[in-house]
């Protein structure tokens, strides 16, 4: 794996941390999404059809480190939409580094060469390229042909800076093993400092719904994949062996969702970055009055394909936690590629799914027009009485 020894070593003193103070759930790694807006229309995206008045608003540097701070987590993901849109970026990645927090900014790299002067390279902070493929793969994968070239000049210009670089890929049904595993010595040989990957998650509202993957087939190209790299030891991963493990059907394992709370121009998101179905207004209400035990591959009908790492890592780093010698058997020998898969999580009683989102969005979107309205009536107010005065002073 090429976790950095700085973070591993962070992670792992939290973690232990949280097990003396018997806390059953606590976070690993806060997902910020300071915006919704993006520069692409990817058909995979369930983020990118909101009405302007949300895709125009933001979360402040403040309320960013405030986030990062009330969570507590030791990791900060910052992705969107496209954040490097946000004008606030830079400030706020330098004060949380300053802070010592992990700092990862999720990228499609568009605009990573006329931005990259406002970042400093620190064993803190890492560029995450999104980068779903070859050339071919990830350019329909976004909807728009030339992206990967303008990414992969991106990782270059990174790396000739000191940047530390990953990238992250997601697939979908699509997928060839052969292209993958081709596509990871292509990246590999980029010089890049790790690689994420994950099943891509059936968003409810994407425009593209053919090509999601079950976990049945997950497994099945993982598995693919991984044979054709030495159980994946020929590729240096960003991810924990046993969530690599996991991908191949090795392991069985609930998600965590409370190990990636996300919070997002709406509040904390409930349950998790992949499903929102309601916010909370702070982050200790969102551990504590979320009814966690109703959601989860088992529980809930849109979990039953998730094997997503924003739910899965922080499970697969746990366990590592407590049981270090399967991580290291992995590490060492590699994913098992061959022999039975583990057996997976029974669906027979999960909950339908509720189709709530859109409600939640205009519940949300009269919030903030009603706020709106607030604000415009209170700066109206203070102009009328700032005439009053003048006219005072004049008579």
């Amino acid at each position: 794996m090429s976790i950095p020894l700085r973070q591993a070593a962070a992670v792992g003193t939290y973690i232990v941390r949280q097990h003396l103070a018997r806390r059953k759930r606590y976070p690993l790694v806060l997902m910020l999404e300071p915006l919704f807006r993006c520069n692409l229309a990817c058909a995979g995206c369930g983020k990118i059809d909101y009405p302007d008045e949300i895709l125009n608003r933001r979360l402040s540097k403040d309320e960013m480190i405030g986030a990062a701070e009330e969570c507590g987590a030791p990791v900060v993901v910052i992705a969107g939409g496209e954040p490097l849109i946000h004008k606030e970026l830079p400030e706020t990645v330098r004060e949380l580094v300053r802070r010592k927090k992990t700092t990862i900014v999720c990228t499609n790299a568009i605009l990573m060469e006329k931005k990259i002067a406002d970042y400093e390279p620190s064993p803190y902070f890492t560029w995450s390229v999104h980068l779903d493929g070859d050339r071919q793969m990830h350019d329909a994968s976004v909807c728009r042909e030339g992206i990967y070239d303008k990414a992969v000049a991106a990782i270059r210009l990174a790396k000739e800076k000191g940047f530390r670089v990953t990238i992250n890929a997601t697939f979908f049904n699509n997928a060839e093993p052969e292209k993958v595993a081709n596509f990871f010595d292509e990246v590999t040989a980029l010089g890049l400092d790790g690689i994420t990957v994950s099943p891509g998650y059936a968003y409810e509202r994407a425009p593209d719904q053919q090509h999601f993957l079950n976990r049945s087939k997950t497994k099945e190209i993982f598995r693919e994949v991984f044979r054709r790299g030495e159980g994946g030891k020929r590729w240096k991963f960003n991810q924990s062996s046993l969530f690599l493990d996991f991908l191949a059907g090795n392991q069985t394992y609930h998600c965590t969702p409370w190990g990636n709370p996300t919070r997002t121009v709406f509040g904390w998101q409930r349950p998790c970055y992949l499903l929102g179905e309601g916010y909370a207004k702070t982050f200790k209400e969102l551990m504590e009055e979320t009814d966690w035990d109703s959601y989860g591959t088992g529980n809930y009908e849109k979990c039953a394909d998730c094997m997503v790492h924003s739910g899965f890592e922080a499970s697969a780093v746990e366990d590592a936690v407590r049981r270090p010698w399967k991580a290291m058997r992995v590490a060492m020998k590699g994913v098992r590629t061959e022999g039975p898969m583990a057996p997976d999580i029974p669906l027979a009683n999960q909950r339908p799914a509720q189709y709530v989102f859109a409600q939640n969005v205009q519940m949300k979107l009269s919030e903030m027009r009603a706020q709106n309205e607030a604000n415009a009536a209170k700066v109206s107010d203070k102009k009328a009485k700032a005439r009053a005065e003048q006219a005072a002073n004049a008579a």
